[in-house]
């Protein structure tokens, strides 16, 4: 019989506290032995008794081990661990926080980027500065590609500028209207008007060259050129709306730097996320061969200099174990640089003397947890009013991404309430370096917040939809005042029934304004519209056909009235999926018809939340029963969906890059391949999934970003695609040991989606130069090319074959997606087009009869083909994401249902059976539809509730 735990001292303390809360857990999880914990979590059983021993605070990833061993929530745990490692530390040190005392200025500037005048203290990025700097001289043009939080801006800022001395620098962010913002700061330096300068910037690409020249003649003593940095390029997606705002802008910084008698250097910072984005704008592509710069991680010897540098010019020592520690954490991290930064910032406020010691950096609350650390301080410090306040106000600083990270929005003050309570939010967060303020706009100090602080990741992910529908609010109020409230910019209809989702309390003044005026004018129509409608029904009685015109009208009323409730269900999906599910339900019932079974079958989604998959990459096991999920979090997850309603998270696979760009399995499932931002190519073995162990990790020897990959089903090859325009074929018979076998060259542009045959005999690649090119890899050491396919008008971005291997799907951003026959690669024929997206096809795949093809886009629609006749394809079902975008999509070969996966890193299951949708529909209510709620969407029809007196999914589960 197992002996029992040593009794914790009665005095308590926080680490004994903190073990008991440990045993307590453990007792919840029903008291497992420590060699049972022991197998689960992979450490010995000392380490984790001891962990619940009292004696001092475990390490962090023993205490995530314990807890994950024990079913806890990792989340509140790492929370817990950073609350008791400050009281230990406050309580050991005799040192605590004091900003408010500190007289001596911080070596270290925390989130915010260095600027030109930190020049003196920016250290560890010389190597990359030179090549920056030797770039400029020689190109005149400049594109920095680096992770969020890899040091573009300051490298630029406080290494490139001060390496141009005596020129003038004009650094600028885009936002919403980069062409405005150019000319605003032009216009300040050659005292002309912004607003004429603005109508030549968008006329005329030579106005910024001309205007420039007239600057530099100003100066008393005239300098030979203008250095002009673009930070945060990516905002011309994420926030400018206009796309001939966004390529008349581009083309005026082009012109400037490229043109003979250019007076111009221009240097522009885009995160790695976006360079595809950047190869959509035509002149842009053209300049990038030349001008792209990658920003990597800092070696280790960079990352000393960095940390020990500021501080010897502060007069202060580093501990050695704080300089190991931090090392440690930051190494190989491209974006780490903030919390590196921020984390120093933290322990030298809790500095012990002269020295920056271990404990002040666990007091701080560690690497990622100081920041976390911080926010959490500022929020709790606030009353209810101010932190709900606060919640709006952070929401609003983030563009939400479409297949990338979000983003930080910087927001003009007029777009914020100027209530006391505000202002005192904004200038509390200011203090603790969170936002950045200047007299005209407030913006979060880095993005890193939104990776690192999980309350407002929390907020984030409670109604992304929302959120997207807010932002739109808000733009269209900033249209509706700038045109002097016109009411034709009004919403109205579907756009004016969608926003009623936003709860009125977070909308400012202004948007409340522009909602009240369009609902003023919608119930205006509306009378109109019931005048006509009583005028028309008076002229059909007059005609004596009352009875049967009364039975036409009905009719047409209540499809009308079941196409509206069918659009409002699926605006319900996201936060009333039993509520939506009815109204979709009593929909169809009323009216039958394909609208109205899309949008059941749309409502039935089975959404990820909680223990369930999350991410943007997605992979199925052959036997369609295991899925690996991985966004940008840093971690592959393997879960087991047997139970789709059911999903079990089997393991978790640290994975040390910001972002998962592929991922696939071995033909019989016992391997997991990945790529992701730093081109390694990593491979684990998954035959137990609960324990996943890593094979091997190759660089793949791509010069550029690795966009996809592809697994032969043999098991013998593997493919990698790059933007370097090549393929690379791999032998990964043995998987500890990957080789490169050829490199396959053809394409003329970025190389996208690969896809191996059935036989393995053929490889398809997609490439931005709009055709999909067929390989023999027959002797994958000599493959040549048998086949070019050409019919798409953009880039191609998915490939997939037909179980049997006759038939390749190719989709593009030209919106649709093409059927081949490719039942002999050399004589390759189109079959047909698959039209209905109305942005970009972002996923395809083959159901396992090949009868039926599925697709996904930028748009939030799931098609679903039926394929029966290639040469004749018909749509099956149409649905729509209630997350928006969709970036990828398989099928669950086990159940027959289809997976996906959307741009917010939400993953969805779906049926389109619509005798199987019926029949279980009402297994998601949970509560039944009201007569208040009927009325709402169906006035004036009966009620008669679809699913009175059913049990809900989770009963009818608890019963079997």
């Amino acid at each position: 019989m197992p002996r029992g735990e040593r009794p914790l001292d009665a005095r308590g303390g926080p680490l004994l506290d903190f073990a008991a809360r440990l045993r307590k857990l453990r007792e919840e999880a029903g008291s497992p032995t420590y060699r049972e914990l022991a197998r689960r979590a992979h450490y010995s059983i000392a380490t984790l008794s001891g962990a619940a021993a009292g004696r001092q605070l475990p390490t962090l990833a023993v205490t995530l081990a314990y807890v994950r061993a024990c079913g806890g929530d990792e989340r509140e745990w790492e929370l817990n661990w950073r609350r008791t490692a400050a009281e230990c530390a406050a309580g050991t040190m005799g040192a605590v926080p004091d900003r408010d005392g500190e007289t001596p200025s911080p070596p270290y500037v925390g989130l915010a980027p260095f600027q030109q005048s930190d020049a003196d203290t920016f250290f560890g990025r010389e190597n990359l500065t030179d090549k920056l700097v030797e770039h400029l001289k020689e190109k005149r043009f400049l594109v920095l590609f680096g992770a969020s939080g890899s040091g573009k801006s300051s490298v630029l800022r406080a290494g490139v500028l001060p390496a141009f001395p005596g020129k003038p620098a004009l650094v600028l962010t885009p936002g919403p209207h980069p062409l405005e913002e150019c000319a605003i700061q032009l216009a300040a330096r050659a005292h002309i008007t912004p607003g004429s300068l603005r109508a030549e910037l968008a006329s005329e690409p030579r106005t910024l060259h001309r205007v420039v020249r007239q600057i530099l003649a100003r100066s008393p003593n005239p300098p030979d050129e203008l250095i002009v940095i673009v930070d945060q390029f990516e905002e011309v997606f994420t926030l400018c709306r206009s796309a001939r705002e966004r390529d008349a802008f581009v083309a005026s910084l082009l012109h400037a730097a490229q043109t003979s008698d250019s007076r111009c250097r221009v240097a522009l910072a885009v995160r790695s996320d976006f360079y595809t984005h950047c190869t959509r704008l035509p002149d842009l592509v053209d300049a990038l061969a030349d001008a792209h710069v990658p920003v990597g991680p800092m070696t280790t010897d960079e990352l000393r200099a960095a940390i020990v540098q500021p501080a010897t010019r502060a007069g202060l020592t580093v501990e050695g174990a704080l300089l190991a520690a931090l090392t440690a954490d930051a190494h190989g991290r491209p974006g780490a640089l903030p919390l590196l930064s921020h984390a120093l910032l933290e322990t030298w406020h809790r500095r012990r003397g002269n020295a920056l010691t271990l404990a002040a950096f666990q007091a701080a609350g560690g690497f990622e947890g100081a920041l976390a650390q911080t926010a959490e301080a500022f929020h709790s410090g606030l009353s209810d009013t101010q932190q709900h306040i606060t919640r709006l106000l952070f929401l609003r600083l983030i563009a939400l991404g479409e297949g990338t990270e979000d983003t930080k929005r910087r927001v003009p003050r007029h777009e914020l309430d100027d209530t006391p309570d505000t202002t005192l939010v904004v200038d509390q967060a200011t203090r603790a370096r969170l936002l950045t303020v200047d007299r005209d706009h407030v913006e979060l100090t880095h993005e890193a917040l939104i990776r690192c602080w999980p309350r407002l990741g929390r907020w984030l992910g409670e109604n992304r939809e929302q959120l997207r529908l807010h932002r739109g609010l808000t733009e269209a109020t900033a249209v509706w005042e700038s045109l002097d409230r016109d009411p034709d910019t009004l919403y109205r209809g579907v756009r004016l029934a969608a926003v009623k989702d936003v709860p009125k309390e977070a909308l400012s003044a202004r948007e409340r304004a522009f909602l009240d005026a369009s609902e003023n004018a919608g119930r205006r129509r509306v009378r109109r519209l019931r005048a006509l409608v009583i005028l028309v029904l008076c002229t059909v009685a007059a005609v004596g056909f009352a009875v049967h015109a009364q039975s036409t009208v009905t009719e047409q009323r209540h499809r009308a009235l079941a196409l509206q409730a069918a659009d409002a269900s699926l605006k319900l999906r996201p936060h009333d999926q039993s509520l939506a599910v009815q109204v979709a339900l009593a929909a169809y019932r009323l009216a039958p018809g394909t609208a109205t079974r899309d949008s059941l079958l749309s409502t039935l989604s089975i959404t990820s939340a909680g223990r369930s998959p999350v991410g943007y990459a997605l992979a199925v096991s052959p036997d369609g029963r295991t899925v690996a999920a991985a966004g940008n979090n840093r971690r592959i997850e393997l879960w087991d969906m047997a139970v789709p309603r059911r999903p079990r998270r089997l393991s978790v696979v640290d994975w040390p890059d910001d972002s998962t760009h592929a991922l696939a399995f071995g033909p019989r499932g016992d391997t997991l391949m990945a790529l992701g931002l730093q081109r390694m190519f990593r491979l684990w073995d998954v035959s137990d999934p609960r324990r996943p162990a890593l094979l091997s990790q190759t660089p793949t020897g791509h010069d550029e970003l690795v966009y996809d990959m592809a697994v032969s089903q043999d098991g013998h090859l593997a493919a990698t695609s790059s933007y370097d325009d090549t393929v690379r074929l791999w032998n990964v018979t043995d998987p500890a040991r990957p080789r490169l076998l050829s490199e396959l060259a053809g394409h003329s542009l970025n190389v996208k989606p690969v896809a191996f045959s059935p036989d393995g005999r053929t490889l398809a690649s997609g490439s931005d130069d709009r055709t999909v090119r067929l390989w023999d890899v027959t002797d994958p050491r000599h493959p040549s090319t048998i086949g070019v396919l050409r019919g798409h008008e953009n880039f191609v971005d998915v490939l997939a074959y037909s179980n049997d291997g006759r038939t390749l799907v190719s989709a593009s951003d030209d919106r649709t997606a093409r059927l081949w026959d490719v039942t002999d690669p050399r004589r390759h024929r189109p079959l047909s087009l698959l039209r209905g997206h109305t942005d970009v096809v972002t996923g395809a795949a083959f159901a396992p009869g090949d009868n039926a093809v599925v697709t996904t886009g930028e748009d939030g629609r799931v098609h679903e083909w039926d394929v029966a006749d290639r040469s004749r394809p018909t749509e099956r079902a149409f649905l729509t994401n209630p997350a928006g975008s969709v970036k990828g999509v398989r099928y669950l070969s086990a159940n027959g249902m289809i997976i996906t996966a959307s741009g917010d890193q939400t993953v969805h299951l779906w049926t389109t059976g619509l005798d199987s949708a019926l029949s279980r529909a009402c297994g998601y209510v949970r509560v039944t539809i009201s007569r208040a709620e009927w009325a709402d969407h169906f006035p004036g029809v009966d009620y008669r509730p679809p699913c009175a007196g059913r049990k809900s999914v989770s009963e009818t589960e608890g019963s079997q």
